[in-house]
């Protein structure tokens, strides 16, 4: 990867001082408002110089120069930052669905790398690895310090190839796991026919997940001679994917009609997704299975079915990723890419899901209340989120405070039940069977 900064050192700082005074000849008026940022990068490039020159070890100019890019980004947001040629080539592969390595979404927090969710039928699932968990170390070497893409990097490796991996999670000791790597080939969508009711998962929106879906419907309305008295979609651990997918599942359920709105910076910054017309499941009663680590296009299908009052939303709040990053090829990937945050989505009715999430219509536990206040780990929570704009940063907070007060009245499992019987699940099941379901729809629509 070439750069051309850190070839020049100071010798850069003086082109841009050259160019800038140029340019303020050129004006001779007033002094141009960005003239403070080349000082700026005059000063960076000087630092870049002293630190080549002066440093107790040989440093490499690129590790320094992608570092700093990343400290840029990361401070705005923690879903923007700068992706080497690498890593860019590797997340190609997972919008295809394969890949190597463990099976987790990860992100980063206070210097440590923090499971969103880890992903079903994988290394990192059978494992035990949890949403919230951090992972401080790989191989007994701690990863303070290390960027999120060199923890991935280490974290993927050929298929058969053990690793280690040191779990921090909450009122626990450390957890040490072995872990053997494997091709993960992500089975999208799973189906079948539970106690009657038809059951599709959808455990992330690449690119195979709306052709999934349809196949899944087909599937087991044939399996159930034609017709399906109830659905369930069950998105819960689901940390999102293509926005395009989200519209597509969507489509599926609705008969046209907007799914999702993006607006930037500025005020005509605006893009609507429409469900396409033709709904497959049509008159079917749909509920959608959620909770804290359903998140982004997850959270988009939910908010549109909620506000179209097509499905009931059941569960627990979801995670609160309501930004959308592009990503920018540089030099055609060839120097990685840049992803940055451009937009925020919104519901059909106007609602920011930005580090609010969706509120489930039914909040059903899938843990006994053990009578401990469990903090809800949500996009608030992640260093420099961005806050929703409808409200200030102190109010987002307030805001989780008060959807922990609304889960006071979650219906919880009953003491000794068993977690692996999915009580969430059961739960949905009998209420499609007892025939309330369009009772239970049109109560939370008035």
């Amino acid at each position: 990867m070439k750069f051309v900064l850190p070839a020049l050192g100071s010798v850069a700082a003086v082109a841009l001082f050259a160019f800038s005074t140029t340019y303020q000849s050129a004006v001779a008026v007033e002094r141009p408002a960005y003239d403070e940022t080349f000082e700026q990068l005059e000063l960076f490039a000087d630092v870049l110089a002293r630190v080549r020159s002066q440093y107790v070890v040989e440093v490499d100019d690129s590790a320094l120069i992608e570092d700093a890019m990343n400290g840029m980004l990361q401070s705005l947001d923690p879903h923007s930052s700068y992706i080497n040629a690498e890593a860019f080539r590797e997340m190609r592969m997972d919008t295809k669905g394969e890949y190597g390595g463990l099976g987790m979404e990860v992100t980063m927090e206070d210097g440590f790398v923090k499971v969103i969710a880890p992903i079903d039928d994988t290394p990192a699932k059978r494992a035990g690895v949890k949403a919230g968990d951090f992972i401080t170390e790989i191989e007994g070497k701690s990863l303070l310090g290390a960027t999120l893409s060199e923890a991935v990097s280490q974290m993927r490796g050929k298929a058969g190839e053990p690793i280690n991996i040191t779990i921090a999670r909450e009122g626990e000791d450390p957890i040490y796991i072995d872990i053997t790597r494997e091709i993960i080939k992500r089975q999208t969508v799973k189906n079948e026919i539970k106690d009657g009711i038809g059951y599709i998962r959808i455990a992330q929106f690449n690119e195979k997940a709306a052709d999934g879906l349809k196949d899944s419907i087909a599937a087991l309305q044939k399996e159930n001679g034609g017709r399906l008295p109830g659905l369930i979609l069950d998105l819960r651990g689901n940390p999102g994917g293509l926005l395009t997918q989200s519209v597509e599942v969507s489509s599926v359920f609705l008969n046209g009609g907007e799914v999702v709105s993006t607006r930037g910076r500025r005020a005509d910054d605006v893009k609507v997704y429409n469900a396409e017309k033709g709904q497959m499941a049509k008159g079917v009663p749909v509920v959608v299975l959620v909770d804290g680590a359903s998140a982004s296009a997850s959270e988009i299908v939910a908010g549109a079915l909620q506000d179209k009052g097509r499905a009931l939303i059941i569960g627990m709040t979801t995670f609160g990723k309501g930004s959308v990053q592009d990503v920018i090829p540089l030099r055609g990937g060839r120097d990685g890419a840049l992803k940055i945050t451009t937009q925020r989505y919104y519901t059909p009715n106007g609602r920011s899901i930005q580090a609010s999430g969706i509120i489930p219509d039914i909040m059903i536990s899938a843990i006994p209340d053990d009578g401990k206040d469990r903090k809800r780990f949500s996009e608030a929570d992640l260093p420099n989120a961005i806050a929703n704009e409808e409200e200030t940063t102190e109010e987002v907070v307030d805001g989780a405070e008060e959807l922990d007060l609304i889960e006071v009245k979650t219906d919880f499992p009953p003491e000794g039940f068993e977690i692996s019987d999915d009580y969430q699940l059961q739960q949905v099941i009998a209420l499609l069977k007892s025939g309330t379901f369009a009772e239970k729809l049109a109560a939370v629509q008035e």
